[in-house]
């Protein structure tokens, strides 16, 4: 998974704000939403045992577990900040469809 600079700062800004700088953003695929997969994000403290550890800019981490990462293999985590939508976006090579909420996709 890459990171990009804008996704790495906004997630310092939030690790800051939850007080929990040593922490990292986890990125899960869970099963559901309009297009059959779904995307979760969650703050978290630390990375389990069995965490996949991803690094951005200025150390920040993503964690991902190993069964999410076969649908995030080769995913580019962005942060949005236009005018209409401010959030994370995730350019996922794998999603062959994905729902206008942005957040539900399916693959091959």
């Amino acid at each position: 998974m890459r990171i990009t600079a804008n996704a790495s700062r906004q997630i310092r800004k939030l690790l800051d704000k939850q007080q929990i700088p040593e922490g990292g953003l986890r990125v899960a695929v869970k099963a559901g939403g309009c297009s059959g997969l779904s995307y979760a994000f969650e703050w978290e403290a630390s990375a389990a045992p069995a965490d996949h550890v991803f690094e951005g800019e200025g150390g920040v981490k993503v964690f991902v577990d190993g069964k999410s990462l076969r649908f995030l293999d080769g995913t580019e985590l962005d942060y949005d900040t236009s005018l209409l939508s401010k959030g994370f976006i995730l350019h996922n090579p794998q999603a062959k469809s994905t729902c206008g909420c942005g957040t539900s996709f399916s693959i091959g």
